[in-house]
This record gives structure tokens, sequence and C-alpha cells, in this order.
């Protein structure tokens, strides 16, 4: 089963190339104009084993908030083409991790109902050249654009770049979970016969 999303945004204030396999090893070459996410970004790739190619530019003389909205929409839409109707798969993921003195809780279900609750309280308002309030619109986007449920809840920490690091990481394991394929699952997980 080929389970390969391939996603293409242009738009006046970003042009993006975005390919996703669920099925990969972790490996990923990512460039968005913004290190710090590339960061995360290769990281989530690596830590939920998804192959991913990202090639972003954005407005970044402007700020970094459309370039990362946008890979998030993308993220979204490439996962929802990579899931087709949803068959077999456990749709439901969590992932309690730590990351020296942080410590991130992420649950969610691919439901088709968007909703996000983020209780993150992130001490530091810049890294590099990465706005941290831009993490929670990178979620808002996912979840949105692929009916996602997500629960993201910051239990300890103090450094900024463990907690961002974290929640990406979390993010990442509880997708893989997610999206995995159960053979004891005949159809689409749920009572309504649809997702």
């Amino acid at each position: 089963m080929d389970r390969t999303g391939s996603v293409k945004r242009k738009t006046t204030e970003t042009s993006i190339e975005f390919f996703l396999n669920l099925d990969g090893k972790g490996d990923s070459e990512v460039e968005t104009g913004i290190p710090f996410l590339n960061h995360m970004l290769i990281l989530f790739a690596k830590h939920g084993l998804f192959d991913m190619r990202i090639e972003a530019k954005g407005d970044l003389d402007i700020d970094g908030h459309h370039t990362v909205e946008d890979l998030g929409i993308c993220l979204g839409q490439a996962i929802k083409e990579c899931l087709g109707d949803k068959s077999g798969i456990e749709r439901y993921g969590f992932s309690i991790l730590p990351m020296d003195e942080t410590l991130v809780l992420v649950s969610l279900d691919i439901s088709g109902r968007p909703y996000l609750v983020y209780e993150v309280d992130l001490p530091v308002e810049i890294i590099g050249s990465y706005d941290t309030s831009l993490t929670v619109e990178f979620l808002q986007a996912v979840v949105n654009t692929l009916g996602l449920t997500l629960h993201v809840r910051l239990l300890s920490g103090k450094n900024t770049h463990h907690i961002i690091e974290a929640v990406f990481k979390a993010l990442a394991k509880a997708l893989s979970q997610a999206v995995g394929i159960n053979p004891r699952i005949s159809g689409i997980p749920s009572t309504k016969g649809m997702l």
C-alpha cells in the first residue's frame, strides 16, 4: 500500500513543495528559510519515521507567520492524502515525552473533527529567527486541515527550546501511532462508518 502524499501550495505569500511518506525511515530534506523550524521538522520526521521533503519560500522579510502556518496546512493535506478513507488505521495516538527538565503530553484522534487544546507556556518569545508563538499557529493549521483532535500539554519545563522540541517529538510519536495500520481493524475505525 502506497501511503505517500505530495502537496504544492503557492500563494502571494509562500511557495511550498511538500512530500510525505508515512511508512518511511525518518529521512528528510527540509528547507524553510527558518533554521529552528528546519530543526523541528527534521526531528519530527526522524521520530515519527516519516520520510519528508520540504522546500518552502515565504515572505520572511515580513515575518515567519505565513510560512509556518502554510507548512502546517501542507502537513495536514499531505497526511490526509496519505490516509485516503482511513481504513485500518489505529486512529488514536499519544505520547508523554521527556526532554531533560521538560515533560510534554500529546494525545490525538484522527477524527475528522478539528479541535486543539494547547496548554503550553513558553518563557522565551524568539529562538534564532523563530517566533515561538508560531508553534500554536502551526499546530492549529495541521488540526484544521487534517480534521484532527489534538491535546498538547506542558507538564513541566523551563527551557523554551526543549519545550518546543518535546512538542514536535511527541506529536511525531503520537501521529506515528495513530496512522499505524492494524490488521485486526476492518474498514473505518468508527461505529459511524466514516471519519
